[in-house]
């Protein structure tokens, strides 16, 4: 897998961020971790792993990841989460299936998936915009939120993500429907964040991603 390379963006994750790098060192990949220059706990986790940190220049997860995807040149490239919530093992099945897909999306509820990271409140929020990007955006994916994904790094790039927040996590799929790329559902078990606390507002940034939603589909 020396053509892939892991996508971690990392915000105040000093604590989570070295067990994952240690979990996913023998693996034959690169890695770019992206974080805010004054995150010194996160960037000192990184001192002990063969990976390539870049300093994001805006801030905001959307941020993280579309700067981080402009920098990549590998073939593929894998948005990886930097609290432990993702299996390593499951990179495996994804990097199979990229050789026939522009994309792969992991999704945790389909038959034999799950997570150990989710709320009541999470979970019926997450049923509810998956349903909506389904039927306004004719998708055909089982998770909209879960941001396991996959891609040809160029098609990444001609995504042209423009959301700087978390509504970027419906943006991509919207973006791939929209320019007719193909793509794939994988199978995969979320753990429990590692360590540390959780980025997500419920509340707010779900608004945000329902105004990114209603206001791409009525534009």
């Amino acid at each position: 897998m020396n053509d892939l390379t892991l996508l971690i963006p990392a915000k105040q994750e000093g604590e989570s961020l070295p067990i994952v790098l240690e979990e996913i060192k023998n693996y034959d990949l690169n890695i770019l971790v992206v974080m805010d220059k004054n995150d010194e706990k996160t960037f000192m986790a990184t001192k002990n792993y063969k990976c390539e940190v870049l300093f994001q220049n805006k801030l905001g997860y959307g941020s993280a990841l579309i700067e981080g995807i402009d920098r990549i040149n590998t073939k593929y490239l894998c948005i990886f989460n930097a609290d432990g919530s993702f299996q390593p093992k499951e990179l495996i099945e994804m990097y199979a299936k990229i050789k026939n897909f522009d994309f792969v999306f992991g999704t945790r509820y389909e038959k034999n998936c799950g997570s150990d990271d989710d709320t009541f409140l999470t979970k019926i929020g997450n049923f509810f915009f998956t349903k909506i990007g389904n039927i306004f955006f004719n998708l055909s994916i089982t998770d909209i939120l879960y941001t396991f994904v996959m891609g040809d790094t160029k098609k990444f790039k001609a995504l042209r993500l423009k959301q700087t927040d978390f509504s970027i996590c419906p943006e991509i799929p919207i973006n791939v429907q929209k320019l007719n790329f193909t793509y794939i559902n994988n199978r995969c078990y979320e753990r429990s964040r590692l360590k540390g606390k959780k980025k997500v507002n419920e509340f707010r940034d779900g608004l945000k991603i329902l105004f990114y939603m209603l206001k791409k589909f009525f534009s």
